[in-house]
């Protein structure tokens, strides 16, 4: 293999910073090589080039897998000991999992992974889980602030199907403070909810099970908009607090910690998202060091699911590419299990089609892409290992903030969490409307009649939806809730148990709402199928091809994605041809160079054909905007332009 000692190299004269930097200038044209630099939601400027001097100093980068800080994994062997679990939530009855299970392991599915919306005894989990081998499955369920009842239900059903529950593996994935920013409330108060997952904890290590009591969730702030740095803050803000909450109820971090699994979701900034799965191992080593924790306890075990904010309904096979970037990343990155939500999980259940595409994604990472072959395959990159310390510089400064103001709790009864999610959320859906971000389907190549309908099915970690009847039984630990599971009480009854003396009072703070970005777009599309006649949009192509069809292109996009039916003829020779269409809404397609004498004549007929008529310009020609105004024209749409504002508009005045 050649080197740079090869004489081969002796032909070519390595290139300095400066002169690409240089040549970048020249190609630009004049134009700042500033236009080049990218600015992140997290508050990062991004270069264009990154080199070895960008990551000289930074200490994580001579690490190695398996070692402090873990940036590159928490596994000398990385994939090739133990390849990412395929961890495919599923929600339903106790009939519908375990037919769903039963086929889905069969064919390349590794965990269980359950959203126990419907399961209400140990006999419906036994149902659910029949047939299957749990000292061969892992198995995740997601249980919020009721992880305690949860883990009842779970164990007494491996007892009664005759499992050995010391083979459990996985997660329960208490989690109430993740909760409580979801839903806005709690059945039960905080201080109560850390006692349960205190319980649950130090019951579970003495029974010996694998089983993890605690799983702390990025979604509710992914979910809701926040940039990357600020799911990881706030995870890592959850983690200390509850870390915190249980040292005072008496356990040492390293079990705690060890109990403890994340989970985060996985958007579509690619590089973003490796960097923020490394950054996170990394400060969470940081973090249990500080507490003074073990080297076990300092290895964080990492779930993650693909996004929902950027997921849609109109055109939403589009999804199936969005989360096979998004697995990628993920993978790349070194999560333990992986959710790939399938194409439709936004519509509802998802069928056994959308199932099998989004289980192929990640068996093709593994087995076709071989992902499982190389350990932190990103590791080294420039970009990426700056990018991972500039996320975690961040995510520590914020973190910090987090603590100044008392923690977690605090700073989301207060109201801040919040405001932080909903100003990066407002930041997203102005640039989307504004197509400065895109959306492929959605507010940028716009495909019509593609849509799912939307089946209501609850994907929530809310547990209050869970009747609490009387009872006339206690429960003090895990050990008498398994017998009060084992003699078919419900979760709520073991919920009232185990409650019964607690205050009435429940904490509320503003929840964080899920914000899919494709909403406001999707609502202009069903307003448009929704309407008796679908709203057309009438192109007023002025010349020949040359002349007007850039802008006319544009055009057609533009209104395509607000539902209007848009109308693109041949040029026309006049304006006598052009005013001839008969309606409601016309775009001058054209050049700035031939508007000046297109555009008032032709705006004026227009009007004097029907003085309702919408019409708009292609285009902004800065120094006849006020002329054109004046003579009429209504809007004018650009690149940069508010694609969103605008078609509501033109919704509203077209349909009124």
């Amino acid at each position: 293999m050649s080197d740079e000692n090869d004489p081969l190299f002796a032909e070519f004269s390595p290139s300095t910073y400066d002169e690409w930097l240089a040549a970048a200038a020249a190609s630009l044209k004049g134009k700042p090589v500033e236009r080049l630099l990218a600015q992140t939601y997290e508050g990062i400027t991004l270069q264009p080039v990154y080199g070895a001097a960008d990551v000289a100093d930074l200490p994580h980068v001579g690490s190695q897998p398996g070692q402090f800080p873990y940036v590159r994994g928490t596994s000398a062997a990385g994939y090739g000991q133990q390849p990412w679990l395929v961890a495919q939530e599923m929600v339903g009855t106790a009939a519908e999992l375990n037919a769903a299970l039963k086929h889905d392991l069969a064919r390349g599915q590794t965990a269980v992974n359950l959203i126990p919306t419907q399961l209400e005894s140990a006999a419906d989990f036994a149902a659910a889980l029949d047939g299957i081998d749990m000292t061969q499955t892992s198995i995740f369920v997601r249980s919020g602030s009721a992880g305690l009842p949860l883990a009842a239900l779970l164990l007494a059903s491996v007892r009664q199907s005759g499992g050995d529950v010391a083979a459990l593996r996985g997660s329960l994935e208490a989690d109430p403070l993740g909760e409580w920013a979801q839903v806005g409330t709690l059945p039960l108060p905080l201080e109560k909810a850390f006692d349960e997952v205190a319980m649950l904890v130090r019951e579970t290590a003495v029974l010996a099970l694998k089983l993890d009591a605690i799983t702390l969730h990025g979604y509710p702030y992914a979910d809701g908009g926040a940039s990357a740095v600020q799911e990881l803050a706030f995870v890592l803000g959850t983690a200390v607090a509850t870390v915190r909450a249980l040292q005072e109820r008496g356990l040492d971090v390293d079990a705690i910690a060890n109990s403890m699994q994340f989970a985060f979701s996985i958007g579509g900034d690619f590089f973003m998202e490796i960097a923020k799965l490394r950054a996170a191992r990394l400060l969470w080593a940081q973090v249990v060091t500080a507490f003074g924790g073990g080297d076990e306890a300092q290895k964080m075990v990492m779930h993650g699911r693909t996004a929902r904010a950027n997921k849609t309904l109109t055109d939403a096979y589009v999804n199936m590419l969005r989360g096979t970037t998004e697995a990628f990343a993920a993978a790349v990155g070194g999560v333990d299990s992986l959710h790939v939500a399938p194409f439709d999980e936004e519509a509802g259940a998802a069928d056994e089609f959308s199932r099998r595409i989004a289980r192929n994604v990640q068996i093709i990472l593994q087995e076709e892409a071989n992902l499982t072959k190389v350990i932190d395959p990103a590791g080294g990159a420039y970009f990426v290992e700056w990018l991972t310390d500039a996320v975690a510089q961040r995510a520590w400064t914020l973190f910090q903030e987090i603590e100044r103001r008392g923690g977690m709790a605090a700073a989301l009864q207060s109201g801040w969490v919040q405001g932080l999610v909903a100003e990066t959320a407002v930041a997203r859906a102005q640039n989307l409307a504004t197509r400065k971000d895109v959306l492929v389907g959605t507010n940028l190549y716009a495909a019509k009649d593609l849509r799912l309908t939307i089946d209501d099915l609850p994907l929530s970690m809310n547990n209050e939806q869970l009747a609490i009847n009387n009872s006339p039984f206690t429960i003090h630990n895990l050990a008498t809730a398994v017998a009060a599971a084992e003699q078919g009480a419900t979760m709520g009854q073991m919920i009232a148990a185990l409650r019964t003396n607690y205050p009435t009072d429940k904490p509320t703070i503003q929840p964080i709402p899920v914000r899919r970005a494709a909403e406001p777009f999707e609502r202009l599309r069903e307003a448009a199928n929704a309407a008796a006649e679908r709203p057309r949009v009438f192109l007023a192509t002025m010349g020949p091809l040359r002349q007007h069809k850039a802008r006319a292109d544009f055009a057609r996009g533009f209104f395509e994605v607000g539902g209007f039916e848009v109308v693109y003829p041949a040029g026309f020779d006049g304006v006598d041809t052009a005013v001839s269409a008969g309606v409601t809404a016309v775009v001058i397609c054209s050049t700035d160079e031939t508007y000046p004498e297109i555009v008032p004549p032709l705006t004026q007929a227009l009007k004097a054909a029907n003085a309702d008529m919408a019409v708009i310009v292609a285009g902004y020609p800065k120094e006849h905007v006020d002329n054109f105004k004046g003579a009429g024209v209504d809007e004018f749409i650009y690149v940069g332009a508010d694609c969103l504002a605008i078609n509501q508009w033109l919704h509203k005045r077209i349909t009124k």
